[in-house]
């Protein structure tokens, strides 16, 4: 039916899951790096390869190789787009090397998408703004909100519920 909740982590939690047919996975890699090593019971994956990486000059000729383009933006909003109408409820994580930057910008823009709850939402502050950018282009409709860095520290210093 749709996604119904966002994740974003780093290669190595996502290579550590089990798996699961109700979680798809969209598994960003350096270019020249091997594939993530995901377990086989995740059906849903799209795999793409880019750099965290921002251009220091937005005039530079294009593209740029290993830079996030709007194909790549393009990809991954078609592949959100198919399972916001699967019939199956799904998770959706988003994993690149160290679940920092460029899974916590196509987190954001997932959560902006769909309007599913994005899990530690407050630790997307360091999220890569030219992957944000290039899906904003894409869809200038969308407002993709990044938290500050307080955010960060407000969490923490809540009492967790038992």
């Amino acid at each position: 039916m749709t996604i119904n909740q966002i994740y974003f982590s780093s290669r190595e939690m996502a290579e550590s899951w089990c798996g699961d047919a109700s979680l798809a996975v969209i598994s960003i890699t350096d270019p020249g790096a091997p594939p993530a090593a995901l377990s086989p019971k995740f059906q849903h994956v799209l795999r793409c390869s880019f750099f965290d990486a921002i251009p220091a000059d937005e005039f530079l000729p294009a593209p740029l190789p290993g830079l996030f383009d709007l194909g790549m933006a393009q990809e991954i909003a078609d592949f959100v787009q198919k399972m916001t109408v699967d019939r199956d409820n799904h998770a959706l994580l988003v994993h690149c090397e160290y679940g920092v930057s460029r899974s916590a910008a196509v987190a954001l823009f997932a959560e902006a998408w769909t309007g599913a709850p994005l899990m530690a939402r407050a630790f997307t502050c360091d999220a890569n703004l030219w992957v944000l950018d290039r899906f904003l282009t894409l869809y200038p409709e969308l407002h993709i909100e990044i938290p500050s860095r307080h955010a960060i520290h407000e969490r923490r210093a809540k009492r967790r519920v038992a």
